[in-house]
Protein backbone atom coordinates (compact mmCIF):
# COMPACT_ATOMS: atom_id res chain seq x y z
CA UNK A 1 0.00 0.00 0.00
CA UNK A 2 1.43 3.37 -0.92
CA UNK A 3 1.58 6.46 1.29
CA UNK A 4 -1.40 8.08 -0.45
CA UNK A 5 -3.59 5.03 0.20
CA UNK A 6 -2.61 5.02 3.87
CA UNK A 7 -3.41 8.74 4.18
CA UNK A 8 -6.83 8.24 2.56
CA UNK A 9 -7.59 5.34 4.89
CA UNK A 10 -6.56 7.31 7.97
CA UNK A 11 -8.67 10.28 6.87
CA UNK A 12 -11.66 8.02 6.25
CA UNK A 13 -11.35 6.41 9.67
CA UNK A 14 -11.05 9.79 11.39
CA UNK A 15 -14.06 11.13 9.46
CA UNK A 16 -16.17 8.14 10.46
CA UNK A 17 -15.25 8.59 14.12
CA UNK A 18 -16.10 12.29 13.96
CA UNK A 19 -19.48 11.56 12.36
CA UNK A 20 -20.31 9.05 15.08
CA UNK A 21 -19.28 11.48 17.79
CA UNK A 22 -21.43 14.25 16.32
CA UNK A 23 -24.36 11.85 15.99
CA UNK A 24 -24.09 10.75 19.61
CA UNK A 25 -23.84 14.35 20.80
CA UNK A 26 -26.96 15.30 18.86
CA UNK A 27 -28.81 12.25 20.23
CA UNK A 28 -27.90 13.15 23.81
CA UNK A 29 -28.97 16.77 23.28
CA UNK A 30 -32.28 15.60 21.82
CA UNK A 31 -32.87 13.33 24.81
CA UNK A 32 -32.10 16.19 27.20
CA UNK A 33 -34.62 18.44 25.44
CA UNK A 34 -37.28 15.70 25.52
CA UNK A 35 -36.64 15.05 29.22
CA UNK A 36 -37.02 18.75 30.00
CA UNK A 37 -40.28 18.91 28.03
CA UNK A 38 -41.64 15.82 29.81
CA UNK A 39 -40.72 17.29 33.19
CA UNK A 40 -42.53 20.52 32.34
CA UNK A 41 -45.59 18.56 31.22
CA UNK A 42 -45.65 16.50 34.42
CA UNK A 43 -45.22 19.60 36.57
CA UNK A 44 -48.08 21.31 34.76
CA UNK A 45 -50.33 18.27 35.20
CA UNK A 46 -49.60 18.09 38.93
CA UNK A 47 -50.20 21.81 39.35
CA UNK A 48 -53.76 21.51 38.02
CA UNK A 49 -55.99 21.36 41.08
CA UNK A 50 -59.29 19.46 40.99
CA UNK A 51 -62.51 21.46 41.06
CA UNK A 52 -63.50 22.26 44.64
CA UNK A 53 -67.26 22.07 44.25
CA UNK A 54 -67.55 18.50 42.88
CA UNK A 55 -68.37 15.46 45.03
CA UNK A 56 -65.39 13.34 46.09
CA UNK A 57 -66.67 10.17 44.36
CA UNK A 58 -66.59 11.70 40.86
CA UNK A 59 -63.71 10.62 38.67
CA UNK A 60 -62.90 7.49 40.62
CA UNK A 61 -64.50 4.93 38.28
CA UNK A 62 -64.73 4.46 34.53
CA UNK A 63 -67.87 2.91 33.03
CA UNK A 64 -66.62 0.55 30.32
CA UNK A 65 -70.01 -1.00 29.48
CA UNK A 66 -71.66 2.12 28.14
Amino acid sequence: MDALGIAKLATSIADTGLRQEVGMTMLKKSQDIQAAAATQLLDAAQAAAPAQNLPAHLGKHVNTTA
